[in-house]
């Protein structure tokens, strides 16, 4: 949430098949449930496999290296499969 607040990070990666929509405003949510104050607009959706994602994109995801970002993503999701296909969100905050 620090991390979207202090715009470091604009863009995240999703397994759900569920998808946000380009143009909408959100509330940045803590696991699904809880509200943050934050709002976020969505400026772009797309699909990817993990292991197209390049360095420039790890940056948006937080700040991280790409080798960072696979760690943080194995720590959340229990495996890294660069073949496997995610949503990817870009966003900015728009209030908070």
């Amino acid at each position: 949430m620090e991390l979207i607040r202090d715009g470091l990070k604009t863009q995240t990666r999703r397994r759900h098949r569920y998808r946000l929509k380009a143009g909408r405003v959100y509330d940045v949510k803590v696991n699904w449930v809880k509200t943050t104050g934050l709002k976020i607009l969505i400026t772009r959706v797309y699909t990817q496999r993990l292991g197209d994602m390049s360095e420039e994109e790890a940056l948006k995801e937080g700040e991280y290296t790409l080798e960072e970002f696979r760690e943080v993503w194995r720590g959340i999701n229990g495996t890294w499969d660069p073949d496997e296909t995610v949503v990817v969100y870009e966003f900015r905050m728009v209030s908070g």
